[in-house]
C-alpha cells in the first residue's frame, strides 16, 4: 500500500510538473500571437496611411535630425501624423529584419490627437519615440523577456512616460530586451533574439538592444533606454549610436518595473538609471532639456527640481580632460584602444588640455563592489525569476554558475585562478552587517576615485567602451568585460558613448596578435567574439562627476564635432 501511496505521489508530481510547463508553453505562444497580431494592425494602418497620402517624402523625413524635425513640427511645415506614420513604416521593415520590437502601441492613433489637442506645443510636439520594453506605459507589459511577467498589465504610465506624452512626444513601439535585462546580448525565450541592424551574425548589445537596433536602423529618431551596468552604453557602442546614462536620480525611474519589483521603492547601492538614446549628441540633450521640467519634478518629488543647465552645454571653454585606453582589468580589442588615442589627439588639437588618469582597484569593483551587488545571496533572488526552468541559451553559463553550492563556487575559483585571470570569485553577504559594510565599501571607494579625479583637476574623462558589436550568444561568455561601463554605474557617474570611427582591416589584423590580460581563454573568447567586424561602429566613452549632465554632454558634443571633422 505505501509503494503503491508513493507510486501515485510521484505519478501526480510528474503530470502537475508537466501541465505546469504546457501552461508557460501556451503563455509564451499567446505573447507571441498577440506581437504578431499587433504587427499586422500596425501594417494594416500605415497601409491606408500610404493610400490616403501617396506623396510622402519618406526618405526626406527619415534623414532630419532631431533638431530639425522638431523645429519642422512646430512651424506646422510637417505634420506630427505624417512624421508618426513615416517612422511606424520604417519601424515595420526594420523589427522584420532585426526582430527589434517586442510590441507596438496601438494607443498611439490616440496620443496623436492628444497631442495636436495641446494649447502648448511640447519641446517633443509630434516626435515618435520608442522605449525599452520594462519602461512602464498603460495597458501593455512589462515582461523583462520572463514567462512570470506575462499576465502583468501595466495600470498607468511610468513618469517618464508621462512627461514624454506632456512634452508631445508620441511612443510608439515597445523595444526587445535579454532575458531578466542581466546581459548585454538581446535573446528571451518568448520573443526571441534581435540582431544587429548592420550585420545578422552580430548582436545589438543590451539590455537596451532593441533599442540600439531600432534607432540605429533609422525605425525610430529618439529612445529611452535603461543602464545598470552599461545597457544604454554597450547598445550605443555596438550599434554606433550616442548614449547617456544620466546619474540614476536625475530622472524617474518610478513605475519602472525590474524583475517583479518596482525599481522606485526598490534602491540598490548600485542603482539603475533612464536615460536616451539617439543619432546624435543633440537629441540626447533635447531630450534631457525636455525631460527636466516642472512636470517630472511633480510627479516624482524625489527627482531633484534641476532643470537643464543649456549654458554648460552651450559653453566652448577649453577643457582639462583625464584619459586612459585600458582599465588594467579587462584590455579592450585594439580598435578600441586606438578610438581612445584617435580622440585625445584630436582634443589636444582643438586646445584641450588632456591628462593621463588610472582608475583605481578595477579588479576590486568587479568582484567586490559591482558582482556582489547583484549577487550578495548568491544569486537566488535571480534564478527565482526563470519560472518553470526556462533559460535563454545567452543566460545558461551565468545560471549554471549560480546554482552551484557555495563551496563548490569557492573550490572552482582556487582550480581555476591559474588559468584565468580575472575569474570572479563572487562573495556573499551572509548577514546584514556583511550588508551594510558592502554599502560603505562602496561609499568609501566613491569618496576614494572623487578625491584622485580632484588631485588632478578634472572637468571630464574620455575613457574606452566595450566594442565593436560581439558574434550573437558571446556576451554570455563573457560577462567581466564589461569592466569599462560597469565602473560608472558603482560610482553613479554620468557617461554617455560617442561613436567616432569603424573597425578597418588594419585593426581586424591587429586583433590576431592581440595577447588580452595574459592570453588566457577569456582572452581567446574576446577575440573570436568581435573578429569579422570590419566597417561595425568604434565609440568612445565619455564621463563626468554626478549631476553634471550637461558637461558630459558638452564634452560628447566636442567629441562627436571633431569625429565627424577627421
Amino acid at each position: 500500500a505505501a509503494l503503491a501511496l508513493l507510486g501515485g505521489s510521484v505519478a501526480a508530481v510528474v503530470v502537475w510538473k508537466w501541465l505546469g510547463k504546457r501552461q508557460i508553453q501556451k503563455n509564451m505562444e499567446e505573447a507571441r500571437r498577440t506581437r504578431d497580431e499587433g504587427v499586422k494592425k500596425m501594417a494594416k494602418v500605415v497601409q491606408q496611411f500610404r493610400e490616403q497620402v501617396p506623396s510622402v517624402q519618406t526618405d526626406a523625413i527619415l534623414s532630419l535630425p532631431l533638431l530639425e524635425l522638431t523645429q519642422k513640427l512646430q512651424e506646422g511645415s510637417l505634420s506630427p501624423k505624417t512624421v508618426l506614420y513615416t517612422y511606424l513604416e520604417k519601424a515595420l521593415e526594420v523589427t522584420q529584419q532585426t526582430n527589434c520590437i517586442r510590441h507596438f502601441i496601438p494607443e498611439c492613433e490616440e496620443q496623436l490627437q492628444e497631442t495636436q489637442r495641446q494649447e502648448e506645443k511640447g519641446l517633443l510636439y509630434g516626435i515618435p519615440v520608442s522605449i525599452k520594453d520594462h519602461i512602464g506605459h498603460k495597458g501593455h507589459l512589462s515582461t523583462c523577456g520572463l514567462v512570470q511577467c506575462l499576465g502583468t498589465v501595466m495600470q498607468e504610465d511610468s513618469v517618464l512616460v508621462k512627461v514624454l506624452k506632456r512634452q508631445g512626444a508620441i511612443p510608439f513601439a515597445m523595444t526587445n530586451v535579454p532575458q531578466s535585462l542581466f546581459s548585454y546580448d538581446c535573446s528571451n525565450p518568448i520573443f526571441g533574439q534581435t540582431l544587429h541592424p548592420f550585420n545578422p551574425q552580430k548582436s545589438p548589445g543590451g539590455s537596451s538592444g532593441g533599442e540600439g537596433a531600432l534607432i540605429a536602423a533609422g525605425g525610430s529618431i529618439l529612445g529611452i533606454g535603461s543602464d545598470i551596468g552599461g545597457s544604454i552604453r554597450l547598445p550605443s557602442s555596438f550599434c554606433g549610436l550616442c548614449g547617456l546614462k544620466p546619474t540614476a536620480e536625475r530622472l524617474s525611474v518610478c513605475h519602472t518595473y525590474s524583475l517583479n519589483v518596482d525599481v522606485c521603492s526598490h534602491p540598490a547601492p548600485v542603482p539603475c538609471a533612464l536615460g536616451p538614446m539617439a543619432r546624435d549628441v543633440d537629441s540626447l540633450a533635447l531630450c534631457m532639456k525636455a525631460l527636466l521640467c516642472q512636470e517630472m519634478f511633480r510627479l516624482d518629488p524625489t527627482v531633484p527640481p534641476i532643470p537643464f543647465d543649456e549654458e554648460v552645454y552651450s559653453s566652448s571653454a577649453p577643457l582639462r580632460i583625464g584619459y586612459y585606453d585600458t582599465d588594467g582589468y579587462f584590455p579592450l580589442p585594439p580598435c578600441m584602444r586606438r578610438a581612445v588615442q584617435e580622440t585625445r589627439g584630436a582634443l589636444q588639437a582643438a586646445g584641450h588640455q588632456l591628462v593621463l588618469f588610472s582608475p583605481p582597484r578595477i579588479h576590486y569593483v568587479m568582484t567586490e563592489l559591482f558582482l556582489k551587488t547583484f549577487f550578495a545571496d548568491g544569486g537566488r533572488a535571480w534564478l527565482e525569476v526563470f519560472t518553470g526552468g526556462i533559460v535563454d541559451p545567452s543566460l545558461k553559463s551565468q545560471v549554471n554558475g549560480c546554482r552551484i553550492p557555495r563551496l563548490g563556487k569557492k573550490f572552482l575559483a582556487l582550480v581555476l585562478k591559474p588559468l584565468l585571470k580575472n575569474v570572479a570569485t563572487i562573495s556573499t553577504c551572509r548577514s546584514v552587517k556583511e550588508m551594510w559594510n558592502h554599502h560603505h565599501e562602496i561609499q568609501a571607494y566613491r569618496t576614494e576615485f572623487i578625491a584622485r579625479w580632484r588631485e588632478l583637476q578634472l572637468d571630464v574623462v574620455l575613457c574606452p567602451v566595450l566594442g565593436p558589436a560581439f558574434t550573437t550568444g558571446y556576451p554570455g561568455k563573457l560577462l567581466t568585460a564589461i569592466s569599462s561601463t560597469m565602473l560608472y554605474n558603482v560610482l553613479n557617474f554620468p557617461a554617455g558613448v560617442v561613436p567616432v570611427s569603424t573597425v578597418r582591416e588594419a585593426d581586424e589584423e591587429e586583433l590576431k596578435l592581440y595577447r588580452g590580460c595574459c592570453d588566457d581563454p577569456w582572452d581567446q573568447t574576446l577575440k573570436q567574439a568581435v573578429a569579422g567586424a570590419v566597417g561595425l561602429p568604434v565609440a568612445v566613452q565619455c564621463v563626468a562627476l554626478p549631476w553634471q549632465e550637461e558637461l558630459c554632454l558638452r564634452f560628447m558634443k566636442e567629441v562627436e564635432t571633431l569625429s565627424r571633422e577627421k
